[in-house]
């Protein structure tokens, strides 16, 4: 087997994958191995350990409540194995976006344990039968549009942005208990506060830093301490929400609304950076929600009105353009030879990386989905509205 699929992206956290012999073509009764109804409602990808998919899910209750839920499937026949209530309010909170929801950022599993997150509402860890070992629901803010952003682990920490209306901050949970380890505030010129990144862990000199996006700038932080390491500043962008990807010894990363700038950003460096170590920037395209994928010498990315593009990653330079059609959130995949793309209508887009842009095959589920994929050999785990299916041959 490929491996498992940990968290958001994927093993290595940037939508890679050695999975072979992944399907090509589908559609909502061909290479459907199986699909199943998952209750309730929200966008967190699937994640996969060990032969059993995760996910998280939010029920409305009859008096107007919240029941948020962590989800076990069997991957060989897509049936429930768990159902575990991790969290219960008497009121839903405040309102989110039509494209979010309250079961928004994507769970992590281990050897023993899946952690799972809900923004304001709270973060927890279950063991991999579904028994809850604690809960953190004392960090308080006021969201903005819902929760989107999902926790990296490094070094025993579960680490986030709290990005909110106001008193933005990146936390560090212990991993063990759920004890906040540390809480350091984003000082940022974005007069709107709120983000959904999800950080990325990278590894700089022999040490871990913690790359955290948010409004007005990316910073890199120690995990041990939670000291800011250095920053790059990108003006009044916000509600930024694609992971950052690595590659050449650059990270990319896309600035947020209103006009979102893509950024190649050269690791290392003290202070503020941003005069020194922005390599290149680049406009047209950019995405506001999907985050983008490295393939040999080239950067893939998506914007969110359907734009697919590849520049070269070391200068910014465009290969190509091409409209792959419908709006898009999902992340992108890389695996098997090919690129997985998938808009918010369930139609999925197969591409061939290279310098000429080749379409491969579109295939429609016909049900609208903005989580994204989760890989096996020979495996697509896709998240609809309403079901989770298996994609194979």
């Amino acid at each position: 087997m490929a491996g498992d699929w940990p968290e958001f992206r994927g093993p290595g956290a940037m939508g890679q994958s050695t999975a072979k012999n992944l399907p090509v073509r589908w559609s909502p009764t061909e290479n459907v191995v199986w699909k199943q109804e998952v209750p309730g409602a929200g966008w967190s990808s699937p994640v996969l350990a060990k032969g059993t998919l995760y996910l998280t899910t939010a029920i409305q209750t009859a008096a107007g409540g919240l029941t948020l839920k962590a989800l076990a499937y069997d991957v060989k026949t897509g049936k429930p194995i768990w159902e575990t209530t991790v969290f219960e309010s008497a009121a839903s909170g405040p309102s989110i976006h039509s494209k979010n929801g309250q079961a928004s950022p994507t769970p992590i599993v281990t050897d023993d344990r899946l952690y799972v997150h809900f923004g304001h509402h709270g973060t927890a860890a279950l063991d991999l039968k579904g028994t809850v070992v604690w809960r953190q629901d004392a960090i308080r803010y006021t969201p903005v549009h819902g929760n989107g952003g999902s926790p990296a682990l490094v070094d025993g920490l579960l680490v986030f942005g709290v990005d909110g209306a106001s008193e933005p901050r990146v936390v560090a949970l212990d991993a063990r208990d759920g004890k906040v380890r540390w809480e350091t505030p984003r000082e940022t010129p974005a007069k709107r506060k709120f983000s959904f990144s999800t950080p990325l862990v990278i590894a700089d000199g022999g040490k871990s830093q913690v790359i955290s996006p948010g409004s007005g700038a990316v910073c890199a932080y120690d995990p041990k301490t939670g000291a800011e390491l250095w920053r790059v500043r990108y003006g009044e962008g916000y509600s930024v929400i694609p992971r950052p990807v690595l590659a050449e010894g650059l990270l990319f990363l896309a600035s947020g609304y209103d006009r979102p700038v893509l950024h190649a950003i050269r690791t290392g460096g003290k202070g503020d950076v941003t005069d020194s170590h922005v390599a290149w920037t680049l406009a047209k395209g950019a995405p506001n929600t999907p985050s983008m994928v490295v393939v040999d010498d080239l950067l893939y990315f998506v914007s969110d009105a359907g734009i697919a593009s590849a520049v070269e990653a070391t200068t910014g330079k465009v290969v190509w353009s091409e409209r792959l059609g419908g709006d898009f959130s999902s992340s992108i995949v890389h695996a098997d030879g090919r690129l997985y793309f998938q808009n918010e209508a369930g139609v999925g887009f197969v591409v061939k990386p290279g310098r000429q842009f080749e379409l491969i095959a579109r295939n429609d589920l016909a049900e609208r989905t903005l989580a994204s994929y989760a890989v096996d050999d020979g495996t697509l785990y896709i998240r609809t509205a309403g079901h989770l299916y298996r994609v194979g041959k």
